[in-house]
């Protein structure tokens, strides 16, 4: 067994230096007003039969927030040929997965890579960090992932121990664990990063999946934000950031249902993940109703 301890004030410093290192001298430019160009990718869940509720949520999130322009590429249905879905990425500021079925053609694969490699940006929400366990690429784009077919060879798990450290866990054993859907307190790092900043240190998220013992080879790889597993009984990762080239990744693990994502806590947080992989800057300010540590909050959609 061989772990790697990172103490919270080098964690600190090693993500002040990737979070300087991910932004240039100057947010990615847009035209004065722009809206950010938004391409949802759905269609298919391996393990989600209700990811159709999805994405009128998040449409109407972006739609909301005020700064987007949103596409939807909805895959060909699981078994189906895929030849033909390759979409347009380069056309789009950001893409938003929540994509999680059969593998996607080499092509529409190199064009993802070659995406992001040359300044794309990219949201990865719940499921879809469990999409594509071969696809080596993709598994250094998410940082960490879980289920599939996935083994101890998929990198090493992530997390926090009660001391606050962040460790690197070699270990061999499962990839990916959850538990029963609860409401679970979500705890913002103390690390600047436009994402997360002003947000309360501690908030009540709705009910949802908390994803455990995810695994990856966490390269370029930020955590913002953690959760307490009763299964692991650590804190496990729920918001990261990535980098793959001149590409932000985020990747939420948040999100297992229309009520998970109603929430109010994950709005913000997908928003303004949103709003930073595709410009490296945040504008979308605290709801007033954002959760507080002992109650969450939602929004009807």
């Amino acid at each position: 067994m061989s772990k790697t301890f990172i103490t919270q004030p080098l964690l600190f410093l090693l993500t002040a230096f990737f979070i300087f290192s991910f932004y240039p001298t100057e947010a990615k430019k847009k035209k004065k007003d722009a809206k950010i160009k938004v391409l949802l990718i759905d269609g298919q869940s391996k393990s989600h039969d209700n990811w159709r509720e999805w994405s009128p949520v998040l449409l109407k999130q972006l739609d909301d927030a005020g700064l987007f322009l949103v596409d939807i590429a909805t895959s060909p249905r699981k078994g189906e040929s895929l030849d033909k879905f390759n979409p347009r990425f380069k056309k789009y500021d950001i893409v938003v997965s929540t994509y999680d079925g059969d593998i996607w053609p080499a092509r529409t694969q190199r064009n993802l890579e070659n995406y992001l490699a040359e300044g794309g940006g990219m949201v990865v929400i719940h499921a879809a960090d469990n999409a594509f366990p071969e696809w080596e690429a993709y598994n250094l784009m998410i940082g960490l992932g879980g289920w599939g077919s996935r083994t101890s060879d998929a990198g090493s798990y992530v997390y926090l121990n009660n001391k606050g450290e962040t460790i690197l866990d070699n270990s061999p054993g499962a990839c990916g664990q959850v538990g029963e859907i609860n409401k679970y307190t979500v705890e913002t790092l103390p690390v600047f990063h436009k994402i997360t900043q002003d947000l309360p240190p501690k908030w009540m998220h709705a009910e949802d999946e908390l994803f455990a013992s995810l695994r990856g080879p966490a390269k370029g790889l930020g955590i913002l934000a953690t959760a307490y597993s009763t299964i692991t009984q650590r804190h496990e990762p729920v918001m990261l950031t990535v980098k793959y080239g001149e590409g932000n990744i985020f990747h939420t693990t948040m999100g297992h249902s229309k009520q998970s994502i109603s929430c109010v806590g994950f709005m913000t947080t997908f928003v303004r993940g949103c709003e930073w992989a595709a410009t490296g800057n945040v504008t979308f300010g605290i709801p007033e109703d954002f959760p507080s540590e002992n109650a969450s909050s939602s929004r009807t959609y």
